[in-house]
């Protein structure tokens, strides 16, 4: 049974799906691909994942050009293309919503769902938040955890804890009201250095600047720098140094904030 209606073939319209239908699906591909880019998913996948779409929806092809601020999606039905570009605004990562729809598109290929329940599952999908709480104390025994690889003792270890465990609760604050990621970065930076810069005034552990240095080990942009690497190798080139630049200005925010919390607090060579 077809999903869409079709239309005859004539001298000035091809055969297969009709407009209107093709312009659906084109906005159903960009939305899903949308989805994916927005929150973190590499380039690949992103196309991958839209295309995959296509024969399954009835159309010839779909073409799919994955940018860091948009995602311009094509669809070629008898010759007849339509094309649909949609802007894609960063929404953090969160890979339980890319895993999501990557279920949806997996399912709906196999024939498990038909396309009322695939357009149901992408519109109606929605990013798994845990507490700030949970966020804040996990993130505070990472950072513990790797001030204890790095030799530190306990006492040092649960000043990294404290420092970082109260910067996250920052960082999430200044997030929720949609500040600029930059300016995130660099007050995240001062809190958690600042912090762990009193531990080192007041010769708290013995090992402070260790605990310092893992304090702000929770800035380190690890995964926009995993995908910039994997969409340049992968042929990505545009969208992988976009990632790439954004992930240095990040780190260069993050250094900053450290910069000046060493100089407000006077621990910049202390001994």
């Amino acid at each position: 049974m077809k999903l869409f209606p079709r239309t005859p073939a004539s001298s000035d319209a091809p055969a297969g799906l009709d407009e209107p239908a093709q312009h659906e699906i084109t906005r159903l591909c960009a939305r899903t691909a949308v989805l994916l880019m927005q929150h973190g998913a590499e380039s690949a996948l992103v196309e991958g994942m839209a295309r995959r779409l296509g024969p399954r929806l009835g159309v010839d092809s779909v073409d799919v050009a994955p940018m860091s601020s948009a995602v311009i999606v094509t669809t070629v039905v008898g010759g007849r293309g339509v094309t649909v570009a949609q802007r894609c605004e960063d929404r953090g990562i969160n890979m339980h919503l890319v895993i999501e729809v990557q279920r949806a598109v997996l399912d709906f290929e196999a024939g498990h769902i038909d396309l009322a329940a695939y357009r149901q599952r992408v519109h109606g999908v929605q990013p798994l938040r845990y507490p700030a709480w949970v966020v804040a104390a996990a993130v505070g025994l990472a950072c513990a955890a790797f001030a204890r690889l790095a030799g530190a003792d306990a006492v040092s270890c649960l000043v990294a804890l404290l420092a970082s465990g109260l910067a996250m609760v920052v960082r999430l604050q200044l997030a929720r009201l949609h500040f600029n990621p930059l300016l995130n970065f660099f007050v995240t930076a001062f809190v958690a250095t600042s912090v762990a810069a009193w531990g080192l005034r007041l010769d708290i552990g013995e090992q402070p600047r260790t605990a310092m240095a893992a304090s702000v080990l929770m800035l380190v942009p690890g995964f926009p720098l995993i995908n910039a690497v994997s969409d340049m190798v992968k042929g990505y080139a545009t969208t992988g140094i976009t990632r790439w630049t954004v992930a240095t200005m990040l780190s260069a925010a993050t250094c900053g904030g450290i910069l000046l919390a060493t100089s407000v607090w006077g621990v910049w060579g202390w001994r």
